[in-house]
């Protein structure tokens, strides 16, 4: 098999157009898990599949360096953070990554999560219609920076997440969104810098008790503790993505309200199943499209020579909607997960292959806890959805509902 390439000149136009299938698309087209192209004059090789996926990231050639748009990277990771690095920097900050987002950890957040989840529920009847994904990043920005040992309330709270949310939502596009995005990310770079530098001046020699201190007094595999703006970056690359999660909560409030047997299905064994539908609501629904690599060394593949530097997409969206890994794979069924074991390369809404090892994202539990956490409160609440525009559309990167899921507490 080699890989063929696409006889448009350019690939932009259709990429955009088509956005989250436009991956799949080609592939159906063409028979293949892999098509060379141009994307905004470019050349790239755009893959999907647990093949492709197992190919680019087994640690050895790609690398996330330089192969991001600059706005992109700025907003959602920022350099010098955990996932811009490779080798024994990547597996040292990598380590301490790890340490923060698992074990008791999890819990930890899940806890502070649903308590403040439902008493925000409390406050949502006295209040009118809310907007599930703005309100439900509130609460969530609230609990990551409690658990990182930064709490906020108040109109600072209403800042951060404001901040946070424009950095998401900015990330997949050029223009306004991503200015405004890239300006609020300075006023957080400032405020997560303030924060280090306090926590150093106040360090007393004594164990770190919460992951800021933590930060703080991390140490690279050269022995030096991290500068100033380092630091603050990977404050936050802890507090972002957990407000990310308000994306897929929001599609698991709407699947449980457009997937009626599905919800059902659900509330007949609530403990059991859930694992299963938190992963059907991570398939099946839009996160981020792609990801893109650099070629580290050369190699062969699938017939074709890639070269240091070559630039790659992975379909993360396309692989999530695979017919050979999926069946029926447009249709939201939870229960194919029941009793299904994972390679680590057929479910990749945030990355493939070893947590420790690769760039996959080392808070992916605390994900899956938040989202579980979520719907167990969505399903105990009373709440009626009234009419609106509740389109996904898959040409904006990243999506939500148009309305972004109204609901009115009862």
């Amino acid at each position: 098999m080699t890989i063929p390439r696409l006889r448009t000149v350019d690939s932009t136009r259709a990429f955009f157009r088509e956005g989250y299938r436009f991956v799949g698309n080609r592939c159906a087209e063409l028979d293949t898990d892999a098509f060379a192209t141009r994307i905004m004059l470019r050349q790239v090789v755009c893959m999907m599949g647990e093949d492709a996926a197992r190919q680019f990231y087994d640690g050895h050639h790609f690398t996330r360096s330089g192969a991001m748009p600059t706005t992109t990277l700025r907003q959602l990771q920022d350099k010098g953070s955990v996932q811009s690095l490779d080798g024994a920097a990547h597996a040292a900050r990598k380590a301490l990554f790890l340490q923060l987002l698992t074990g008791s950890e999890v819990t930890h957040i899940g806890d502070l999560f649903e308590t403040r989840l439902a008493a925000a529920f409390k406050r949502w009847r006295k209040t009118g219609p809310i907007v599930l994904h703005d309100a439900v990043a509130e609460v969530l920005c609230d609990a990551a920076c409690a658990w990182a040992g930064v709490p906020v309330a108040g109109e600072t709270l209403a800042a951060r997440t404001r901040e946070m949310t424009a950095m998401i939502d900015g990330a997949g596009t050029a223009g306004p969104r991503a200015w405004r995005g890239l300006m609020l990310r300075r006023r957080s770079e400032r405020w997560a810098r303030r924060a280090i530098a306090e926590v150093r001046c106040r360090d007393a020699g004594g164990p770190p008790t919460s992951p800021i201190e933590r930060l703080a007094q991390f140490h690279d595999q050269h022995g030096k503790p991290l500068d100033l703006t380092t630091a603050g970056v990977e404050v936050l690359n802890l507090i972002r993505p957990t407000v990310a999660v308000a994306r897929f909560i929001t599609f698991a409030a709407l699947a449980l309200h457009e997937h009626v047997n599905a919800a059902a299905w659900l509330r007949h064994d609530l403990d059991g199943r859930l694992p299963a539908f938190v992963s059907e609501v991570r398939r099946f629904y839009p996160f981020f499209p792609v990801i893109g690599g650099r070629v580290r060394q050369a190699f062969v593949w699938r017939g074709r020579r890639f070269e240091q530097g070559d630039w790659t997409l992975l379909g993360l969206h396309a692989t999530n909607h695979d017919p050979r890994l999926w069946d029926a794979p447009e249709q939201f069924r939870p229960d194919r997960f029941v009793g299904r074991e994972s390679s680590g390369f057929d479910l990749v809404p945030q990355g493939a292959g070893d947590h420790a090892r690769d760039h996959r994202c080392p808070g992916e539990w605390f994900t899956i806890e938040l989202i579980g956490r979520a719907i167990r409160q969505l399903l105990s609440q009373q709440y009626v959805v009234p009419e609106q525009l509740l389109a996904v559309p898959l040409n904006r990167f990243p999506t939500l509902p148009c309305s972004r899921l109204i609901i009115q507490s009862c």
